[in-house]
């Protein structure tokens, strides 16, 4: 008997076991940010198995995210309690969640969080969310804009930033967690970080610290059109996540995506795809009700019917958005659980730092697989330095260890002009605010339109021009150039004064900048901008084209590799014998090139 009692518990055990960890897809959770509004809803249970049935024809969620306040409003008891009651019979994981806005004009209101009501009211909101559940998230408003009289009054002599900074800190601590925590010890308490991070600090958002203090952080990766409102590139659903992972390692719990302002069905593939192959392990999509709209025809793209990553026909008949999002994870689910761990080009990025705003989201687009850190990686080849690294005061002092390790690094003119004096004990260079006009690179190639750089000077035969950027057959500048230092080499990348510039580079001008900057990584990618390369530590990689046309590209690798294996056809390129571009490095060695063709907005995925 007491063997049958054993045997029926490691059963149950086992059964539970099953459950709690059973996912959908392979090495990540799909899942949905529900609002205030449509859990409101959750009441009338016939209405709602309807909604739940249609959208999950196609797309199997793994969890869901039940928001308990929005906008100034509370979603009711009795729907949290019916909406937790569906999914949970649904064997759906669940946790709630927290906007913390106010009804305003129509633009984002924050809360107040000097006024005493106001703080009254965070507080409130944070204890009737822990008391219906263990895990809690805060959409990405959990900063402050407030300029009331009350505020201006309590900032006194305080830069905006500094106040808000402290003041943030204060409420996470005393408002939000200690509160959810006493109504509910079990409870975790996770912030998720919206896709402009590189402003946080001057809304309050701390990302140092709060990492720390919440039980966990999420990452926005939403990057919807680069000509529209935040004009964020796409490669920032990849860059952020990694960012975030290297300042909170394995307590980064997810990305999230959203529909808003997309114009094509493959936009909002993309976003899936880029947060997990940075390995999110979990992807949210914001919000519930979106996926239930109609996905019309003017969200076809041109390219459609010429072998995409993402295949319109395969969307069938009247398709919604979750049966895209249904398709977008099937196909990520066809290679995320053979990559390993990202590797990059390692760029310092101190926490809280600015200057040349979002600038290794443009250099990922142009084929850069970058690793922002939030430390100065001591013990790489190369690091890449733009002017964020300039909040580091002893930034220099690093370079020269780093230089006399026998490492490099490149900087870009952006960080140049900020610390020109302080580098000089290095090499003496100057940059000052005049510009040259230039589409010629010598041998490298033209441009088809003329880009606006910064001109930088240098002592002859201390440095050394690699790149010229030549004006108007006239006078010649330099896109990249090298002075060395001990056994170490400082480079320095011209940026050309609108970032867009760069997507105007020749191949030759970005092949050679992407073999300089590469000596940390295995693979490095041959051909025009617009295609990001993503590297991972298994000898898996994935060649990803943001252009509406085909593209021809090479990935380079070292003469050992022979062939390569698409992770999804299987099929098998044979790699061609390639001098190294990496000209005037000592190191230089014969390489193996493999060519290939990408789709329009499509990704391949080897294994090397």
């Amino acid at each position: 008997m007491k063997n049958i009692r054993y045997a029926a518990v490691i059963a149950i055990l086992l059964c539970f076991s099953l459950y709690v960890g059973a996912q959908n897809y392979n090495g990540f959770k799909a899942s949905i940010y529900i609002t205030s509004g449509d859990v409101s809803k959750m009441t009338d249970t016939k209405w709602l198995e309807g909604v739940w049935a249609e959208m999950t024809k196609d797309f199997k969620p793994d969890k869901v995210y039940i928001e308990t306040h929005r906008d100034g409003r509370y979603t009711p008891e009795a729907a949290l309690i019916a909406a937790k009651k569906f999914f949970k019979s649904k064997k759906v994981e669940i946790a709630g969640g927290i906007t913390y806005t106010v009804a305003g004009d129509g633009k984002f209101k924050t809360f107040c969080y000097t006024n005493p009501e106001s703080r009254a009211e965070v507080k409130k909101i944070a204890e009737y969310t822990a008391k219906h559940f263990d895990e809690i998230i805060l959409d990405d408003f959990f900063f402050n804009t407030c300029k009331c009289p009350e505020c201006t009054a309590a900032k006194g002599d305080m830069s905006w930033t500094d106040f808000r900074v402290k003041l943030m800190n204060e409420v996470a601590a005393n408002l939000l967690i200690g509160p959810a925590k006493a109504i509910n010890p079990k409870c975790k308490f996770i912030i998720k970080y919206p896709n402009w991070y590189e402003h946080f600090q001057a809304s309050g958002f701390d990302l140092g610290a709060e990492a720390k203090r919440f039980d966990g952080i999420w990452t926005g990766t939403e990057t919807r059109n680069p000509d529209a409102d935040q004009h964020l590139q796409a490669y920032l659903g990849y860059s952020i996540f990694r960012y975030f992972e290297n300042i909170a390692p394995g307590r980064n719990g997810g990305g999230w995506i959203d529909a808003g302002g997309m114009r094509y069905a493959d936009r909002y593939a993309e976003q899936i795809w880029l947060t997990l192959f940075a390995k999110a392990p979990e992807c949210a999509i914001f919000e519930f009700s979106s996926l239930q709209r109609p996905l019309g025809t003017q969200f076809k793209g041109a390219w459609q019917g010429t072998g995409t990553s993402l295949n319109w026909s395969d969307l069938g008949d009247s398709p919604s958005f979750a049966t895209l999002a249904g398709l977008s994870y099937d196909i990520a689910n066809k290679v995320c659980s053979k990559l390993g761990n990202p590797v990059g080009i390692k760029s310092y990025k101190p926490i809280g730092s600015e200057g040349e705003d979002f600038l290794q989201t443009y250099l990922g687009m142009v084929g850069l697989p970058i690793e922002m850190v939030p430390e100065f990686p001591f013990g790489a080849k190369m690091v890449l330095l733009t002017e964020q690294a300039a909040y580091d005061k002893n930034l220099v002092s690093k370079i020269k260890r780093h230089l006399k390790e026998k490492n490099s690094v490149i900087i870009t003119t952006g960080l140049l002009k900020v610390i020109q004096k302080e580098l000089g004990d290095i090499v003496e260079l100057r940059i000052n605010d005049n510009k040259g006009f230039v589409n010629d690179f010598g041998h490298f190639g033209k441009s088809d339109k003329n880009i606006f750089i910064p001109q930088v000077y240098y002592n002859t035969n201390d440095a050394w021009e690699d790149i010229p950027a030549i004006d108007d057959g006239v006078t010649g500048w330099t896109m990249l150039m090298q002075a060395r230092y001990e056994d170490g080499s400082v480079w320095v990348l011209t940026i050309p004064d609108s970032f867009a510039g760069l997507y105007r580079l020749p191949a030759g001008v970005l092949n050679r900048v992407r073999a300089v900057a590469s000596p940390d990584v295995p693979v490095r990618l041959e051909g025009p901008a617009n295609v990001s390369l993503f590297v991972y530590d298994n000898n898996t990689f994935i060649v990803e084209s943001f252009s509406d046309e085909p593209v021809n590209v090479k990935v380079v690798m070292d003469a050992t590799t022979g062939t390569i294996t698409d992770l999804i056809t299987n099929e098998t390129i044979k790699g061609e014998k390639t001098p190294d571009a990496r000209i005037w490095l000592r190191d230089a060695k014969e390489k193996n090139a493999f060519g290939m063709t990408i789709k329009p907005h499509s990704f391949r995925a080897f294994k090397r």
